[in-house]
């Protein structure tokens, strides 16, 4: 790493502040969703839709959802995003265990790939909203989206990874041998360091797909609020003030999750010296 990408990483946020290329990126940043508001408040007046409110009633049914439990569903705003949040990570945690093995054995082991990989192929096309109606018959209201959410996350991930060991360079295992490593050595040290930034970019596609799967499933099949349910009634039944409240709470939550997995590799690849 070159002294001054060390030197920019050893930065604060405050002392980032100050760099004319971050003023730059947060001020176009902020005229842009000044625009959009604005946007969406000229359309709201001109077209004066039911179903497009502006963003000021948008904002005051957000703010009230947190406030107090909603008349109709029992829940407030942040009992539905504890509900989500509860089925997401456990239904990523096991997409997490599962694939990140499945993916290194396919992509260290030829006769291993050639087992797996037809099975992966098979299934990896299906979208994981199909299955969220045998998942609720097989696995009740509580177990069927947390599946889902591992099922849609599993192969973003298991495909980054087997890729990730296959683009390990001969010259890297050479060198290994060369030092008197052995299979399992070459494995540890070279294998799964190399295809790290390979998982963390199926980490956070994964990321993407788990919670399109857990707002669908909450859709059809969610008991004790959740995000995806609060949406889902709303958009048929209105107002559609809470509707449009519920998907930004989606959105925001999207955002911190991809953040904090984009934090996660940054702090993985600078400290094993990779970034």
């Amino acid at each position: 790493m070159s002294d001054g990408k060390k030197q920019e990483n050893g930065k604060s946020f405050f002392e980032r502040l100050q760099d004319p290329s971050m003023l730059r990126t947060l001020f176009l940043t902020i005229i842009s969703l000044v625009a959009f508001l604005i946007i969406w408040q000229l359309a709201s007046d001109w077209l004066n839709l039911a179903y497009l409110p502006p963003p000021g009633r948008v904002w005051d049914a957000l703010v009230l959802s947190f406030q107090v439990p909603d008349p109709t569903l029992g829940t407030t705003m942040g009992q539905n995003i504890v509900a989500s949040l509860r089925r997401f990570l456990v239904g990523f945690a096991l997409a997490l265990i599962v694939a990140i093995p499945v993916g290194l054995v396919m992509g260290f082991s030829r006769t291993l790939n050639d087992l797996l990989r037809p099975i992966v192929e098979i299934f990896r096309p299906i979208p994981p909203i199909a299955w969220v109606p045998i998942l609720f018959v097989a696995f009740s209201y509580i177990w069927g989206p947390v599946l889902a959410i591992t099922i849609g996350a599993f192969f973003p991930i298991v495909t980054s990874v087997s890729f990730g060991v296959r683009s390990v360079e001969p010259i890297y295992y050479d060198a290994a041998r060369t030092q008197g490593a052995g299979r399992m050595a070459i494995f540890e040290k070279v294998v799964i360091p190399f295809t790290l930034p390979y998982m963390m970019t199926g980490i956070r596609i994964a990321l993407g797909v788990a919670w399109m799967c857990i707002i669908a499933a909450e859709m059809i099949m969610a008991v004790g609020g959740g995000i995806g349910y609060y949406i889902w009634y709303y958009g048929f039944n209105g107002p559609y003030d809470n509707f449009f409240a519920g998907v930004i709470v989606l959105a925001v939550l999207g955002i911190i999750t991809v953040g904090l997995a984009e934090y996660a590799e940054n702090y993985i690849l600078k400290s094993r010296g990779m970034k």
